[in-house]
């Protein structure tokens, strides 16, 4: 059995301490937190390593799924509960975090987290992500700052369809709406302006997809 680091030790006992205490392993984000690591693919990397070197598994690179094969000491674990399989009536989606120009495959090969929600909530379609949403620009669609809306993956939209679209570096949430000379992305809150971007400067993969829901945690 191959030895571990230091750091590799540490994210093991935290998952271990995890599962023990709550029952299911942390996410990619509380492991980060945990261990001051700073980026969920630096995690990722620890976790990959403890694959390699036996001491877990997890299915489709998604923590909620790790399952420890071994202790940190090395030790066989014996019993440990079976990684439940995927109901028919459930579809695992990818939360991401911040998402920048040309980083949507890259963010959803190393999610922050997964849910899991009913596949008639969101519609027809299996290529779906959950994105955070940070500010106030689509509060009179009912999205708010912190929900969570789940979007469809694709590249074209229709008029009016709530989208998430690249402006810059970065993805923002706003209605598309197609005009003559120009993309107008429109926010729905009555104190801020559209976004415009000439046609000439659009491209059609900054449309990264068209939201199909909304999910707000009532705390």
């Amino acid at each position: 059995m191959q030895k571990l680091t230091d750091r590799q030790r540490a994210v093991l006992e935290f998952i271990e301490e995890s599962i023990s205490e709550q029952g299911y392993p942390p996410t990619l984000r509380e492991i980060g937190n945990r261990l001051g690591i700073k980026s969920t693919n630096g995690v990722n990397d620890h976790l990959r390593a403890l694959e390699r070197k036996g001491y877990l598994t997890r299915q489709d690179m998604k923590s909620r799924t790790l399952r420890l094969l071994r202790h940190p000491d090395g030790s066989s674990i014996q019993t440990s509960a079976p990684v439940p399989e995927e109901s028919a009536d459930l579809i695992s989606i990818p939360i991401l975090g911040r998402v920048a120009a040309g980083a949507l495959a890259e963010a959803i090969e190393h999610p922050e987290d997964t849910v899991k929600i009913d596949r008639m909530l969101i519609g027809r379609g299996q290529d779906v992500f959950g994105l955070r949403i940070t500010g106030e620009s689509m509060i009179e669609a009912g999205i708010h700052d912190g929900d969570y809306v789940f979007v469809r993956k694709q590249l074209d939209a229709r008029r009016g369809d709530i989208v998430i679209a690249l402006v810059g570096d970065e993805a923002t949430c706003k209605r598309y709406f197609p005009e003559k000379d120009h993309i107008r992305l429109q926010p729905e809150n009555s104190t801020m302006a559209p976004i415009l971007v000439p046609k000439n400067d659009w491209r059609t993969t900054q449309v990264l997809g068209v939201v199909v829901g909304v999910y707000r945690r009532l705390d």
